[in-house]
């Protein structure tokens, strides 16, 4: 069976396609700390509605990501991109589910191996038992988008710190992986992932309400905007509505030059 990529097929053409120039963002610190004050403020888990009034949970869309820890794609889209979901305040319209599993196998005695090695297994599991135990997004994404941002650097082993640096306890997260509820967890998003219709070609694989982005992933914003129907519409839409659509029709253009480039022999780019 061929290897599935943990990246996109235009991605791989060309990374920085994908990869947002670090020079332009925020430090990953303080934007976790933003992170952290802002789902705060627009995620209510005690009520069927946000603070502000939008996105009742029956309206909300839904925005699935398929992922695995150490693919560097995917640290990116949750680094650089997912955050903005909290920084327009369109989580309000959100229901934002992500599933650790991505690429891995289950072999025939029933362990599962992950494309990065038996560390990304180790993080995955990690990341499937914040969830559990921190059912909330506003708990178990600062965790998450912590424990990305060091993979966006280079520095995942140092994943531990990030319960000191949100002031978590480390029991719980700890006791699901070595109790085996982690396992289970994993299992259950294998089974989720490779249930998928259609199939998912790679890593990271984005569905808004049930429809797969492909390659025009990271316009999930656009996506998320143009199938919300409730009665308010988040300001921030009005940006991605002409926005996104303008970048989708760019980077689809230039996906078709690059076909054409190809099978014609001639670099025209």
């Amino acid at each position: 069976m061929d290897q599935i990529p943990c990246i996109s097929r235009a991605a791989d053409h060309n990374p920085l396609i994908a990869m947002e120039p670090h020079r332009r963002l925020l430090s990953l610190k303080n934007r976790l700390l933003i992170l952290l004050i802002i789902s705060s403020l627009f995620v209510n888990p005690s009520s069927g509605r946000s603070i502000h009034g939008l996105g009742s949970e029956k309206e909300k869309v839904t925005l699935e990501i398929y992922y695995e820890s150490l693919c560097p794609y995917c640290s990116n889209l949750i680094v650089n991109y997912l955050y903005k979901l909290f920084d327009t305040g369109i989580i309000a319209i959100t229901q934002l589910k992500l599933i650790p599993y991505g690429n891995a196998k289950i072999r025939a005695n029933g362990t599962i191996t992950c494309q990065h090695g038996q560390y990304e297994c180790l993080l995955n599991t990690v990341e499937a038992c914040a969830i559990d135990v921190w059912p909330d997004l506003s708990e178990h994404f600062p965790f998450i988008y912590c424990i990305e941002s060091l993979v966006y650097q280079g520095n995942y082993t140092q994943w531990e710190t990030c319960f000191e640096k949100l002031g978590l306890d480390p029991n719980p997260v700890a006791n699901c992986y070595s109790s085996g509820r982690g396992k289970e967890l994993e299992l259950g998003y294998a089974a989720e992932t490779n249930n998928l219709k259609p199939p998912h070609r790679y890593v990271p694989w984005v569905v808004v309400d049930g429809q797969p982005l492909y390659d025009d992933y990271r316009n999930f914003i656009s996506y998320i905007c143009k199938a919300y129907h409730g009665t308010s519409v988040p300001s921030a839409c009005s940006e991605y509505s002409v926005g996104g659509i303008l970048a989708s029709l760019l980077y689809r253009t230039n996906n078709l030059v690059k076909v054409i480039s190809q099978n014609i022999g001639y670099n025209i780019m």
